[in-house]
């Protein structure tokens, strides 16, 4: 038998500097328009960091423009006036425990929900799968009054636990939703290949689904942190000495009205946090955002 001619492998063509300029010049106005809308998006959040640099006085008689003065009239006094109160720091840690301790069971849980809803038979799958998506339509406000009941009843009310518990309630529906949908697209044959080899449930999901699954699970993360990071209406209702830093903040507001050297930095802090963790996992946040979406 003839041996198989070798195959021959066609250069690839590369862009003639003419056709980069044509492709430059096309995409420019999308890209002047794109960033156009990024830095109006911005405006605000620089607004707030100008604000809370400048003395009370400067921002109430005069205006922020008073940073490029000269002198400049900013200051980090605000900031180490701040993060010299006890109540903020207080409040972080409550908002830590918050965020983090929820997203960390959400996850997990999530995660093994839906893999049990993407690779495993058992009765009334299809049927338990379509409750769960018809839960990602009830109303967090609709939950208020009862759950607030049934802490009082259990004895959790005003603790840090039972506002991590109603944020897991109503975001494992949207957990399982997005995970089964990305699981269900990972090659079947790999699975079958360690069953073969004799691996359990329990190796697989460690082994195979939570590593390929990692940027819709990253992805989870980040929006169920920066959900609850944000939240307000939740820690008003279910809390009252346990106050995270949207609450302090409000309470603040309520209590000193013109005071904006401490409104201005505690909101800016607030932010902050959030915002580097989406910068941090920016890449799988966008991967996440098409789980599902392509098999």
């Amino acid at each position: 038998m003839a041996a198989a001619a070798p195959a021959i492998e066609v250069p690839a063509q590369r862009d003639t500097v003419a056709a980069k300029i044509v492709r430059a010049v096309a995409n420019a106005p999308l890209q002047i328009f794109l960033a156009a809308l990024g830095l109006l998006w911005l405006v605000p959040t620089f607004g707030l960091f100008i604000t809370s640099i400048l003395p009370v006085q400067s921002v109430a008689s005069k205006g922020w423009w008073q940073i490029f003065s000269h002198p400049s009239e900013a200051t980090w006094s605000n900031y180490h006036e701040l993060f010299h109160n006890s109540g903020l720091t207080e409040a972080l840690k409550t908002t830590a425990y918050i965020a983090v301790g929820n997203t960390l069971i959400i996850v997990l849980i999530g995660a093994m929900a839906g893999y049990a809803f993407a690779w495993l038979e058992f009765p009334g799958r299809d049927w338990v799968f379509v409750g769960v998506i018809g839960l990602l339509v009830v109303p967090l406000q609709m939950a208020l009054i009862p759950m607030f009941k049934l802490y009082d009843i259990f004895g959790i009310f005003d603790t840090v636990i039972g506002i991590i518990l109603f944020h897991v309630a109503f975001g494992l529906p949207f957990a399982i939703f997005l995970l089964r949908n990305f699981f269900i697209g990972l090659p079947k044959d790999i699975l079958e290949s360690a069953r073969i080899d004799g691996a359990n449930e329990f190796i697989i999901f460690l082994r195979l689904i939570l590593p390929l699954g990692l940027p819709a699970i990253a992805s989870l993360a980040i929006f169920q942190f920066l959900w609850t990071w944000n939240d307000l209406l939740v820690a008003l209702v279910f809390g009252q000495n346990v106050q995270p830093i949207t609450v302090w903040i409000a309470g603040q507001l309520r209590e000193f009205g013109t005071s904006i050297d401490i409104i201005a930095p505690a909101s800016f802090v607030s932010l902050i946090v959030p915002l580097i963790v989406f910068l941090a996992f920016q890449r799988y946040f966008v991967q996440g955002l098409l789980a599902g979406s392509v098999k």
